[in-house]
């Protein structure tokens, strides 16, 4: 991966600085610290060879969408959530700022626009509780539920609580207290219910991602709130999604046997990128894992590999990053960052389910056929 200095970027683009900024803070260019000079940036060189070529010329439609859906311009307007000059807002409001003191609950409330905190309350309690069990729960109940076509909010908001219910019926342990402290009792770690609580209300939504796209798709068919979830849990089960934080376990592993500089060198010479470091949509470092970072004490060998992986490779840990850290500093499962994923994003997949009902549209891109040439007689 090659990147440029601001004076090339802008030689390239042939723009003022401001633009160049601008096209960063929007995601259309990732920016990176640089190891040389901390104070300067340095851009990714194929973001800005795209963004000069589109530039010089008004291009096919079907290019422009082709790029769209790869990291590009807003594929739909939201007014849920988005990721603008470093910040992570939920209707206009810090997440980070929120993740202080909020709940779940009280995040629903804000992105579903629900006049109170939903109950996701329940007192059923599966015999094995984790990840499978919270794919049969909302799979049993996308089944049966009702579409959503032709219903009013209310009762919409009405399903919606009952699908997060489910999930953390299958997650959490049974009970009225905030699901926080549900997933403490449940993973017997008392201690890391605050880290938790952070967690969940940080983890709660993220514009369009690859998992709320799914989810909003589904939704636009008028398929039930929770068949929404369940398309939404389907895409986030993926390495590159939901599960990266798994993708930490060699790095530690490695970085156990012989250091974290050995270990991060061995991986960067290999020309491959550090594992959950750097998010395209944050150049200045992904706002929510300080966030959750300064909650616990990091577990070792994860500080070294914290610094030594920023110097090394100019990128800052994420949430993934994050995510695995906690849960080796307080034993949580093993799967404890899907688990946390799946909770908190399930409210977030469906703010924006209820958003695209009220759209009444359905979402139907067109492919763009690149196979054999048709035969026909």
């Amino acid at each position: 991966m090659n990147w440029l200095t601001a004076e090339q970027a802008l030689a390239q683009l042939g723009t003022k600085p401001q633009t160049l900024y601008a096209n960063v803070s929007r995601g259309r260019i990732t920016a990176r610290p640089d190891p040389v000079d901390p104070r300067k940036s340095l851009y990714r060189q194929d973001d800005v060879e795209r963004l000069a070529a589109r530039q010089k010329g008004r291009r096919p439609a079907r290019t422009v969408a082709a790029e769209t859906i790869a990291w590009g311009e807003p594929l739909l307007e939201t007014a849920i959530a988005t990721v603008a000059d470093g910040h992570l807002l939920y209707r206009g409001r810090d997440a980070v700022v929120l993740a202080e003191n909020a709940t779940l609950e009280e995040v629903a409330s804000l992105l579903w626009q629900s006049s109170a905190p939903p109950n996701f309350g329940g007192k059923a309690q599966v015999r094995q509780p984790g990840m499978p069990a919270a794919y049969r729960a909302i799979a049993e109940l996308a089944a049966t539920d009702m579409p959503t076509t032709g219903r009013v909010r209310n009762v919409l908001i009405a399903d919606a609580a009952r699908t997060v219910s489910f999930l953390a019926g299958a997650l959490a342990a049974p009970g009225d207290w905030p699901l926080h402290l549900r997933l403490a009792r449940q993973w017997q770690r008392p201690d890391a219910a605050a880290p938790i609580r952070r967690a969940l209300v940080l983890l709660a939504e993220h514009e369009l991602n690859a998992s709320t796209f799914a989810a909003r798709v589904t939704a636009s068919t008028g398929a039930p709130i929770s068949a929404a979830v369940l398309a939404g849990l389907a895409a986030l089960s993926g390495p590159l999604h939901g599960n990266a934080s798994h993708s930490m376990v060699g790095l530690v592993e490695d970085a156990q046997r012989r250091g974290a500089e050995a270990a991060i060198a061995a991986h960067l010479r290999q020309g491959q990128k550090l594992v959950c470091f750097g998010h395209r949509l944050y150049p200045d470092g992904d706002v929510r894992a300080p966030a959750l970072l300064q909650t616990f004490d990091l577990p070792t060998p994860y500080e070294e590999l914290a610094s030594v992986g920023e110097a090394l490779s100019g990128e800052r840990p994420n949430i993934d990053f994050a995510l695995a850290a906690m849960t080796a500093a307080f034993t949580l499962p093993e799967d404890a960052p899907l688990q946390l994923f799946a909770l908190a994003r399930s409210v977030g997949w469906i703010a924006h389910a209820l958003e695209q009902v009220e759209t009444g549209t359905l979402i139907r891109p067109r492919a763009r056929y690149t196979g054999p040439a048709p035969k026909i007689n």
